[in-house]
């Protein structure tokens, strides 16, 4: 019996680690930004068409800093420049992140999360953002940018862009104003699919907040509620594949024991 205990074990350990990765501190809620890399710089002259987060990032082209100008924000924390008419800075839970400053610059801030083995269908995560439109162009205006990578092909999947430029995502219908902030009064769901030819895929997923590139006006975003189902409606846990191995494992084991037991000695 001892054996058949031991290979029980075995393959337990085994099916425990066949689990795959997800998004670590995804909701912030540990009050920090373990799990992320985050990265800032001054945009310079550099259009918004080649903004990216990793040009910000450590080791990109305009990274100067760690994100200081980004922070971890608990939900007291009330918007300097819209206040109240911004509502909640945090979606669920006590913890949201601000990328970039509240204060104009010229600067431009990212953070970023690589999960290996990824293979759930959706990626969501909540955003607010705050784009102040200073009369610019969409390529120099304040910007919000949302870039899927996957890792394993080495291809973008998704570059999704909200600028304040005349033109640009900031004056569409889900931005209210206050002079010339645009800002998402609600809390904007964003949801990305990944084809399932690509699940169990390795992806980067980097959010990138700017000011405008003549360094006058403001550009940052609030962020929250990063994995695989809709933030702040995480459904009741169901047993992983994992754990139904185990739970049968588990079964298999007792039934052995008790056949064992009630087995009558042979004469």
């Amino acid at each position: 019996m001892r054996h058949v205990l031991l290979g029980l074990s075995a393959l337990a350990l085994s099916a425990t680690g066949a689990s795959a990765a997800g998004f670590v501190n995804g909701s912030f809620e540990d009050g920090n930004t373990s799990g992320w890399i985050t990265g800032g710089g001054y945009r310079g002259n550099t259009s918004n068409p080649s903004l990216t987060p990793s040009a910000v990032l450590p080791g990109g082209s305009l990274n100067q800093d760690a994100g200081v100008r980004s922070a971890v924000i608990n939900s007291s924390y009330v918007d300097p420049n819209v206040g109240a008419a911004l509502g909640s800075t945090v979606y669920s839970g006590n913890y949201a992140y601000r990328v970039e400053n509240t204060s104009s610059g010229g600067y431009a801030s990212a953070i970023s999360q690589s999960v290996v083995g990824y293979t759930d269908p959706t990626i969501f995560f909540a955003w607010k953002a705050v784009l102040e439109n200073g009369g610019h162009t969409a390529p120099e205006s304040a910007l919000l940018r949302i870039t899927l990578r996957d890792d394993t092909t080495g291809t973008d999947l998704v570059t999704r862009t909200y600028d304040a430029g005349a033109t640009g995502g900031g004056v569409d219908a889900r931005f209210s104003s206050i002079g010339d902030l645009f800002y998402t009064a609600s809390w904007q769901i964003e949801q990305i699919n990944i084809d399932a030819s690509l699940l169990g895929h390795n992806f980067t997923l980097s959010v990138l907040a700017a000011d405008c590139e003549p360094t006058g006006h403001v550009g940052y975003a609030y962020l929250d509620g990063f994995g695989s189902v809709l933030p702040g409606n995480d459904p009741t846990p169901v047993p992983e594949p994992a754990s139904f191995a185990l739970y049968g494992l588990g079964m298999l084991g007792l039934g052995l024991v008790r056949r064992r037991r009630g087995a009558s000695p042979t004469a």
